[in-house]
Parts: C-alpha cells; structure tokens; sequence
C-alpha cells in the first residue's frame, strides 16, 4: 500500500487507541485496528498508531512539568523531573510495544478471516 493509506491506517489505530483507553490494552486494539487495515506490515503501522496515540501522554506531561518550575527545592524538582522522564518513556514504550503486537495480531487476522 502506500505511504499516505499506510499512515491513514496508523491514524485510525491511534485515535481506537485513545477511545479505548479505559481498557487496559487498548494500545494493542489500535494496533490490531491499524494491522487489519493495512493487512501488510503490521508491526510498523502498529508501531506508529502507538506513537500517535502517545502524543496526547507526551503533550500532557509536558504541561504538567511546567509545575516543577514551583517547586521550591531545586532537589526535589530535580528527583521528580527525573521520575516523570522514566515514567513518560516507559509509557510510550509500553504503547508503541503493544500497538506493533496488535498489528502483528491485525494482519494474522485480516489473512486469516480475509
């Protein structure tokens, strides 16, 4: 397919990503989404339907580091910016990981059922 579809499928796969984020692994219900769609290279669409629904994470950790900048010990801003790095990586990773398994899963089903 090509790389226009290939990033419309990513697109959809992350915003099924966003409104099942209730669920536990919704990262893999938008990959699978974004697999089936594509029905070629799952795991890089379901890698980048991962990466586009980690954007909203991103942008609202980003605002809440503005707060460090309130703190009143340097230290503790310190420990804590660091805890919310480690903590904002192992998320993406966590929804990049899983939504390139969901596409891995999307096209085994989209060859399976097609």
């Amino acid at each position: 397919m090509s790389e226009r579809s290939s990033l419309l499928n990513a697109a959809i796969g992350g915003v099924v990503t966003i409104v099942t984020a209730f669920l536990p692994f919704s990262p893999i219900i938008g990959g699978a989404t974004a697999g089936y769609l594509e029905r070629t290279d799952g795991v890089r669409v379901g890698a980048l339907s991962g990466a586009i629904a980690a954007v909203p994470l991103v942008l609202v950790v980003l605002a809440a580091g503005f707060l460090f900048a309130f703190v009143p010990d340097p230290t503790a801003a310190g420990g804590l910016f660091l805890f919310v790095l480690v903590a904002v990586v192992l998320a993406v990773l966590y929804t990049v990981g899983l939504g390139a398994l969901g596409g891995l899963v999307g096209v085994y089903l989209a060859e399976e059922f097609a």
